[in-house]
């Protein structure tokens, strides 16, 4: 009996052990195909995601015309029209979701605000993958975040570094309350700007890619 317990013991410790989640990288993956449609049901989020970090590693702003879908590649740009008033806003995808079933996408307050489904919440929708717009200066670019600071002389300090070493670094407020990001480079392309992240990441310790829009 004393060996039976002692046996049924270990195996109920083992059982409560956590097996670690491995960590799976994000990737832009193929391009999807232009012209592609998809119609279904959209909603859209905004608190308190509004801050945290989205699933292709920049940090969600609704103010910012963007979604999340469950498939479509990061950075795949799709033109969404509400097929009960038939306006229409382009968003990029950079999100996720939405994980609830008969819905097909998730639009940031700001593209939900532009085809006039806030109050309701939902909308039926018509997508089709587009073009992306043109890169230009008004577009934006894309940067590598090395931090964020409540305190703004705590972020200064640190985008004099980055500056002084990198030649170029900006502030960025954003969130409620507000916070101070530290923002290095500006690249025309996502790929520039990761091998920009993978020299300052062994320095500094956290760098990930975001896409910075015109102010």
């Amino acid at each position: 009996m004393v060996i039976l317990l002692a046996s049924l013991l270990i195996v109920s410790g083992c059982g409560r052990k956590k097996r670690p989640v491995a960590r799976v990288p994000v990737t832009v993956g193929p391009p999807a195909v232009i012209g592609a449609t998809q119609t279904g049901v959209a909603s859209w989020y905004g608190h308190p995601y509004h801050g945290r970090r989205a699933a292709n590693g920049e940090i969600y702003d609704m103010e910012k015309t963007t979604a999340a879908h469950r498939t479509l590649p990061f950075e795949t740009w799709v033109k969404v029209e509400n097929l009960n008033n038939n306006k229409a806003v382009d968003v990029r995808i950079t999100d996720r979701g939405p994980f609830v079933e008969g819905r097909i996408i998730d639009l940031s307050k700001a593209a939900a605000r532009t085809i006039d489904m806030l109050g309701a919440g939902t909308a039926p929708v018509r997508l089709e993958v587009v073009h992306p717009p043109e890169h230009n200066s008004s577009a934006g670019h894309f940067a590598v975040q090395v931090g964020a600071f409540r305190n703004k002389d705590n972020a200064e300090a640190l985008r004099r570094k980055m500056q002084d070493r990198y030649g170029r670094a900006e502030l960025r407020r954003w969130g409620d309350p507000p916070a101070w990001r530290v923002l290095v480079g500006k690249a025309k392309s996502m790929e520039e700007a990761r091998a920009l992240a993978e020299t300052i990441r062994p320095e500094n310790g956290s760098a990930f890619v975001v896409r910075v829009d015109s102010r």
